[in-house]
């Protein structure tokens, strides 16, 4: 009926007006219409503001920036706990391998140390030079003695045979 009555009231020359939930008319037969029709329906509620889908809006977005940023530094500590692990193992191989130097380093001083005094036990090349020109000169002199001995001896038996196919006794000496 209200639409109807509505309709009536749009199509006449009389307007029709709304406000606060009560309908305001200058006609007489309107009038009775819409209060007989209002009266049944009860007071009107004031209509809410919309302000919930900003406050959700602001809400989610934090909710989402929240997790986001919680799921980043956990990954972030993931990564650190791993790098962490990696440079532990790389710094106990660079100590193994610094001890295996060190290691090498006290062997070849050691070699040096050993080196340094054979050197300065054995004799150089000029040294061995020297003793083999005076062994020379001793094994000459030695050759020289033999063979002055064995011309002594040459002469003894000479004289020796010479004695035996002689029968005088006269030696020389």
């Amino acid at each position: 009926m209200l639409s109807l009555a509505a309709r009536r009231a749009s199509s006449s020359h009389f307007p029709l007006r709304r406000w606060a939930g009560q309908t305001i008319s200058t006609s007489h037969v309107v009038k009775n219409e819409t209060a007989a029709t209002s009266t049944n329906l009860g007071p009107v509620a004031a209509p809410k503001k919309p302000i919930g889908g900003f406050r959700g809006g602001i809400i989610g977005f934090l909710f989402g920036f929240s997790l986001a940023a919680s799921l980043a530094a956990y990954n972030l500590l993931d990564e650190y706990r791993q790098a962490s692990a990696a440079l532990q193992a790389s710094v106990a191989e660079l100590q193994l391998s610094t001890e295996k130097v060190s290691a090498h380093v006290r062997r070849i001083e050691a070699v040096e140390k050993d080196l340094k005094a054979l050197s300065q036990t054995s004799a150089s090349k000029e040294e061995v030079s020297k003793l083999r020109t005076e062994m020379k000169k001793i094994y000459d002199g030695l050759h020289v003695e033999f063979l002055d001995l064995r011309s002594h001896v040459w002469g003894i038996q000479q004289d020796v045979h010479a004695l035996s196919k002689k029968e005088s006794t006269s030696v020389r000496i």
